[in-house]
């Protein structure tokens, strides 16, 4: 218990018209509760707090639940206990606060298990960030939004359950939570931010319900020990980098309301070796798989019109593609490096082959090029060893090095 008020008045630390208090009925009985309203009123409060609790013997847990701080505004909570109370494990269970403000806790070491109050309906950004011996959080399920960066960091975080109230999870809410091994995003999310459980190594299952329309870019990026996720048929696009480097990655269901497979999406999924593109899909961006070494055979359908820059370069498994009738042109180094494709054949809607589009196949023996294709840019097929022959169309425009040397043309 802290001093009585009118000590702190008689030592002149407070004016009675800056501060008040009210007597209220607490679980400890009938206690005096502080109203600071300054920041600098809040910190004596909290200093005394922490005196006594080393006199109790309790620090670095503080009970600070005798603290009323409605007179305040967020900015003068804001970091309270990460830059300038980082070294306490604060008790503030009954405080009637809506909101956890920006970098609240943000790099307190101290607090290892954390209760929101009640109150609470939205986890501002940073608010927990960096705090890396949190090991659990209960969230309440007043909470209706977990703000970018929440719990950025928090290394030791085990397990946090999000409540079915939670509409939102910020961009980088659960970065590098490298010990979080499951996590269910209730039906009542709309929105993953970009690079929400980016990082989360310890990651081995996700369930994303329904209810999600955008997966945001680098959401699941470096989740090592994925192994299997379902992206469900409320998923309209999947962003830039959202799987990216999830070696532990085997297969992946896409529903066919994808439209857009964006840049880097599977890339260096280094254990993918099946992918079903559905039809719906229009797009497959540059760098969408490549790395993807384990991937034997991919199935291009004939609604993918582009098939972009480095999509599927250095799938070295890669035996077998099949290029839908849609396609209009196969990018720059598109399959460059696939050393165990073996033939290709293109489709009549191809009219452009960019350069290096099938360099470094070093097993492609075959490859039909259609009267459709206008040009065939440089080192498109170089290094392909296995490659003798080729019949091109007699339009057709290719650079002098888009073929290997030794390799025969036949115009038709």
């Amino acid at each position: 218990m802290i001093k009585d008020f009118k000590t702190y008045i008689n030592e002149g630390l407070f004016d009675r018209n800056q501060s008040e208090f009210a007597v209220k009925r607490t679980g400890k009985g009938i206690e005096q509760i502080y109203i600071p309203k300054t920041k600098d009123e809040l910190h004596y409060y909290i200093d005394i707090a922490i005196e006594n609790a080393k006199k109790d013997g309790t620090y670095p847990n503080v009970n600070l639940n005798n603290i009323d701080v409605s007179e305040l505004g967020e900015d003068d909570l804001c970091g309270l206990f990460g830059d300038i109370y980082n070294q306490i494990n604060p008790d503030i269970s009954n405080w009637d606060i809506k909101h956890i403000p920006n970098n609240f806790f943000g790099g307190n070491e101290q607090i290892k298990e954390f209760t929101i109050p009640n109150s609470v309906t939205s986890i501002g950004d940073g608010g927990f960030y960096n705090c890396s011996g949190l090991s659990s959080v209960t969230i309440p399920s007043s909470v209706t939004s977990i703000g970018d960066y929440a719990f950025w960091c928090c290394g030791g975080l085990k397990s946090a359950t999000i409540p079915n109230s939670v509409t939102i999870i910020g961009k980088g809410a659960f970065w590098e939570c490298t010990s979080l091994t499951s996590v269910t995003i209730p039906n009542s999310v709309a929105n993953i931010g970009n690079s929400a459980f980016h990082g989360c190594s310890g990651l081995t299952s996700v369930t994303i319900p329904n209810s999600v329309t955008s997966i945001g870019n680098y959401a699941f990026a470096e989740c090592s020990s994925l192994t299997s996720v379902t992206i469900p048929s409320s998923v309209t696009s999947i962003g830039e980098g959202t799987f990216k480097l999830c070696n532990g990655l085997t297969s992946i269901t896409v529903h066919n309301s994808v439209t857009r497979i964006g840049e880097d999406a599977f890339s260096g999924c280094a254990s993918l070796t099946s992918v079903t593109i559905p039809s719906s899909v229009t797009s497959i961006e540059k760098y969408a798989f490549s790395g993807c070494t384990s991937l034997t055979a991919v199935i291009i359908p004939n609604s993918v019109t582009c098939i972009g820059n480095q999509s599927f370069r250095g799938c070295s498994d890669l035996t077998a593609v099949t290029i839908g009738n849609g396609a209009t042109s196969i990018g720059k180094y598109a399959f460059y490096g696939c050393n165990g494709l073996k033939s290709v054949i293109i489709p009549n809607s191809v009219t452009k082959i960019e350069d290096s589009a099938f360099s470094a196949c070093g097993s492609l023996t075959s490859v039909v090029i259609p009267d459709s294709v206008t040009s065939i840019g440089q080192c498109a097929f170089s290094a392909c060893d296995g490659l003798t022959s080729v019949t091109i169309p007699e339009k057709c425009k290719f650079e002098n090095l888009s073929f290997p040397n030794y390799c025969r043309i036949i115009r038709k």
